[in-house]
């Protein structure tokens, strides 16, 4: 399994970016796909979750702010609509899916909000 994200990059804090991660390779029919933070110094945390039913879970802190979302024809990409950005956002972001009980990473792609 490969996960390819983009869409990372330096915003102002109010600003809004669309972080994108498409999943190639064995990807199995019943999964959930999701978003992940790292911020220096801190543990990888949770941002957003959504199964291939539509089952969608947030964070607290995004919630209202963000939005994830799947492609309808090809249901191995995931979006992640950030607005409202703030600085406290600044972290790497890793795009995951989970299936048959393991978790598979990309490489992250970096989101830095400037004030």
């Amino acid at each position: 399994v490969q996960l390819q994200a983009s869409g990372g990059g330096l915003v102002q804090a109010g600003g809004s970016l669309r972080l994108s991660c498409a999943a190639s390779g064995s990807i199995f029919s019943n999964n959930r796909m999701g978003w992940y933070r790292q911020a220096p110094g801190k543990q990888r945390e949770l941002v957003a979750s959504i199964t291939v039913g539509g089952v969608i879970n947030y964070a607290d802190f995004v919630k209202g702010r963000f939005t994830i979302s799947r492609d309808d024809n090809a249901k191995n990409t995931v979006y992640l609509q950030m607005n409202s950005l703030k600085l406290e956002d600044t972290a790497v972001y890793y795009c995951n899916i989970m299936q048959r009980g393991m978790d598979f990473w990309g490489k992250g792609t970096q989101v830095t909000v400037s004030s």
